[in-house]
């Protein structure tokens, strides 16, 4: 059914509920998983005003960090026979996922739900997984607290 899975991942407690789910589907018979995190450049411009390091050493960092991350979850998937591909990306988080849909041609989607925003509908969401619910062409599947 779902053979190649999306798992975009902030490594909060809501993603690693969703990485749960992720796991399940293998007994489905899914086979691959692509690993996504997204470094959100959105606010770095304001941070490097403030930071004593360049914005590249502070992607740097973010990416090492990132990567030793993704290196543990790619761990976990492959022992139970998932084949794994890690993909960390920068830029706007929605519009990264939706590009990464299209370009890895998932199956599905699967995304921890989020608890910050402004609106009514986002607040039950989160503002990333309310914009990917309504623009994705793939299924995605919210995981909830």
């Amino acid at each position: 059914m779902f053979k190649k899975i999306l798992y975009p991942t902030d490594f909060s407690v809501e993603a690693a509920r969703a990485l749960a789910y992720v796991k399940n589907l293998k007994n489905a018979g899914s086979e691959e998983v692509v690993l996504l995190h997204v470094i959100d450049r959105r606010g770095l411009s304001d941070l490097s005003r403030f930071a004593t390091k360049d914005v590249a050493g502070i992607l740097g960092e973010m990416e090492l960090k990132a990567k030793k991350e993704m290196d543990e979850i790619e761990r976990e998937l492959k022992e139970l026979g998932f084949k794994v591909r890690i993909r960390i990306e920068k830029g706007d988080p929605c519009r990264e996922m939706l590009r990464i849909e299209e370009e890895e041609n998932v199956s599905v989607i699967i995304i921890g739900a989020r608890g910050k925003a402004s609106s009514l509908p986002k607040m039950l969401l989160g503002s990333v997984s309310y914009n990917l619910v309504r623009k994705a062409n793939k299924p995605v599947l919210i995981v909830k607290k």
